[in-house]
């Protein structure tokens, strides 16, 4: 089986362990702390998204990204709690929570609605909704 498995590089571990931690992400006990933490979720994938109608990005651009089913509310709740200012969005796929962590990257923690997702889709393909 093949885990995916990103990658960020970071100037403060530690503080990093824990902003990720706070969004829902489960410490998992390895050597070497110090200098490397792997956090998990329950389940991973890869996005792939047409830039064209992707508010802005430019091709190329990799997002950090997670998407939960818990209520955003209760992240919020997480983040007033740790200290994090955040930005409550609706998207076209739904509503996300844009968050930066320690090192300055946006995050965006996304609630996928499948009827939004739908009608957007059909906004796209030039389909009447």
């Amino acid at each position: 089986m093949l885990t995916v498995l990103p990658i960020r590089y970071v100037a403060d571990v530690e503080a990093s362990r824990d902003f990720y931690a706070g969004l829902g992400l489960a410490v998992r006990p390895e050597p070497g702390a110090a200098v490397w933490v792997r956090l998990t979720a329950d389940a991973g994938a890869v996005g792939v998204h047409a830039a064209a109608v992707s508010q802005g990005r430019p091709p190329g651009t990799t997002e950090l990204g997670f998407a939960t089913e818990e209520p955003l509310e209760e992240v919020a709740k997480r983040l007033e709690r740790d200290g994090y200012p955040y930005q409550l969005v609706e998207e076209n796929f739904g509503r996300s929570i844009r968050v930066t962590d320690p090192d300055g990257v946006i995050v965006q923690i996304q609630h996928i609605d499948p009827d939004t997702v739908r009608q957007s889709a059909a906004t796209v393909a030039g389909d009447p909704a």
